[in-house]
Parts: structure tokens; C-alpha cells; sequence
């Protein structure tokens, strides 16, 4: 993994009511400053009958893993950078949206990218989002070494490279490999599809992608099938549910 130190001048504020984000929280203070924030918990199905009033401490970008509507909106209108960690929907995402456009609602964390043009937030992707491995393979397909160089904020991207170290790279492995990656993912499951299995094919699909072009035109028929079949299972997954 890169090294621990807070590289980047950026402080993120985790916000949470109390259910998600506290392993998040304890992953990214490896590489920011970081505050962590509780607000009330509230049922998402109780109607706030007057307007909240969040004093949060200032950050240069929040991450909310709040799950009520309406204080989410209040984070919205403070008009700062702001990752949804959990979305209750997409007409939220867009009531947001058209009030502060520094709002991303990624599919999952581990979809996170540097992509998004809001700056504080690509600093933070530099670190925090969509896996990227560094691995090291042999004639035989075995991991000697598997690096992590970006995480997922729950870390479950370390439990998958912890999971193929010493392992041959093959259809069944990889299998597992999501298995462990599902088993830390902290992604809740909404409607019908389940953001577990998807945060798995990503991982998969990140390990497959740091490796030479040259060494994948030699995985076997079973391994390149797998491998087919991922990419089309995600793009099915992520095309049933658009933020």
C-alpha cells in the first residue's frame, strides 16, 4: 500500500448517524486529516417537521453516510464538496444535485474515480475509491505479491489481496477472491440488485486490468471466460440502477 502518511493537505469530514462509515473513517485518516461526525439518528421514514440546524466542523470535502433524507439535504445546502456514501434514491441524488452540484453519489465507493472534475474530491480519489493493484505474477500464474496502491474506503480491498497472496490466478481463486472482497464490504443492498456482488466484479475486475497484456493472452479458455463474463455482468448490474 502507498505509504501511510497524509500526503495530500485536504481534511474530509465523515458523517454518519451512527450505522455506517466508522471503518471508512478509521481507512481514510491514514491519508487525511479527518474528523468524525455524528448526527441524530432518525428514521428514514420520519418526516422532520422543522428544518435542522448542523454545526459541522470545517472540512474541505464531507462524506456522508447518513441514511434520513432531509439531513442529507441540509449537508447538501451547505454547498460543499459532499460524496453520498448512501443514497436513498435516485430523485434524491438529483433534488441534490440541482442545489450543489459538488455532490457525487458514486454506484459504490470502490467505483470512486478521479474523474469528477470537483478537485477535493479527485485529491481524495487519488487515495480512496476504485481499487488499483500492483501484482506480481510468475511463469506459473502464481501471486507472489499483490499491492495495494488505492482502496476502498471500507478496506475490503485489502482483503482480497491478502486473500490471492501465494494463490495461482485462476477462475476459482478469483471467486474467492470477491468472496472476501463481499465478506468487508460494508455496500448496502438496495432494490434489485446487490451492491456487495457489484463492489466483487469491480475488484475483479481491477486486479485483471493491472496486469500485462502480454500475461493475459495467456490465461486459459476457463480464466478468459470468467473474465468475460464479469465484464458483461457488470455492465448489466450497473445499467439496472444509473445515479
Amino acid at each position: 500500500m502507498k505509504n501511510l502518511i497524509k500526503v495530500i493537505k485536504l481534511k474530509v469530514g465523515v458523517i454518519s448517524d451512527g450505522k455506517y462509515g466508522e471503518r471508512a473513517f478509521e481507512n481514510i485518516k491514514k491519508y487525511f486529516e479527518a474528523e468524525w461526525i455524528l448526527v441524530p439518528e432518525i428514521p428514514p421514514s420520519v418526516m422532520l417537521d422543522e428544518d435542522l440546524s448542523l454545526e459541522l466542523p470545517q472540512c474541505d470535502l464531507y462524506l456522508s453516510y447518513v441514511r434520513h433524507p432531509d439531513i442529507i439535504l441540509e449537508l447538501v445546502a451547505l454547498q460543499k464538496p459532499l460524496i453520498l456514501g448512501i443514497t436513498p434514491g435516485l430523485g434524491l441524488f438529483q433534488q441534490a444535485n440541482s442545489i450543489n452540484p459538488k455532490v457525487l453519489s458514486p454506484r459504490t465507493m470502490c467505483s470512486l474515480e478521479q474523474n469528477t472534475d470537483i478537485i477535493e474530491i479527485d485529491n481524495f480519489a487519488e487515495y480512496i475509491g476504485k481499487p488499483i493493484y500492483e501484482i506480481d505474477l510468475n511463469k506459473d500464474m502464481k501471486v507472489l505479491n499483490a499491492l495495494l496502491l488505492r482502496s476502498s474506503p471500507c478496506g475490503s480491498s485489502k482483503a482480497g489481496a491478502d486473500f490471492m497472496q501465494g494463490k495461482e490466478l485462476n477462475k476459482k481463486n478469483l471467486q474467492g477472491f470477491a468472496l472476501s472482497v463481499c465478506h468487508e464490504c460494508r455496500a448496502p443492498r438496495f432494490g434489485h440488485t446487490c451492491d456487495k456482488e457489484v463492489s466483487g466484479i469491480i475488484h475483479i475486475l481491477a486486479f485483471i486490468d493491472c496486469i500485462d497484456l502480454e500475461k493475459t493472452s495467456t490465461f486459459d479458455n476457463e480464466l478468459q471466460e470468467f473474465i468475460r463474463n464479469s465484464n458483461q455482468e457488470y455492465k448489466n448490474k450497473t445499467e439496472m440502477i444509473k445515479l
